[in-house]
């Protein structure tokens, strides 16, 4: 087997382990271009290039990141509320059943809330 030289002179080599070289480079070669394009895959399922272009407007960014603490607060307020009245409704049954340190208590916390 020859191999062409820097100047197209072709100049004969052992066979064998210039083979065997070879063969392995090309085998690194592909290794490298199918872990190139596996990174290259999971960069597109991350959206890396769209998050980097959010980060560099820095307007959108505090608007949206006050929008989403709006959203936030009111879910949080929302929430807070329902579970007071749930509660509130329960204690209410409690006060019915007339048990006797617990509906004492429950009826003062009604009174409370039930004023102008």
């Amino acid at each position: 087997m020859t191999v062409l030289n820097e100047d197209n002179r072709s100049t004969p080599i052992s066979t064998s382990s210039k083979e065997a070289e070879d063969l392995t480079d090309i085998q690194e070669l592909v290794g490298l271009r199918r872990q190139v394009a596996l990174l290259a895959d999971t960069l597109e399922k991350m959206r890396l290039a769209e998050y980097i272009a959010y980060l560099n407007r820095p307007r959108r960014l505090l608007w949206f990141n006050f929008l989403i603490g709006l959203v936030r607060g009111l879910g949080t307020a929302l929430g807070a509320g329902l579970l007071a009245g749930v509660a509130y409704l329960l204690l209410k049954r409690i006060v019915i059943l007339n048990l006797p340190v617990i509906g004492g208590f429950i009826a003062e916390l009604s009174k409370y809330i039930n004023q102008p």
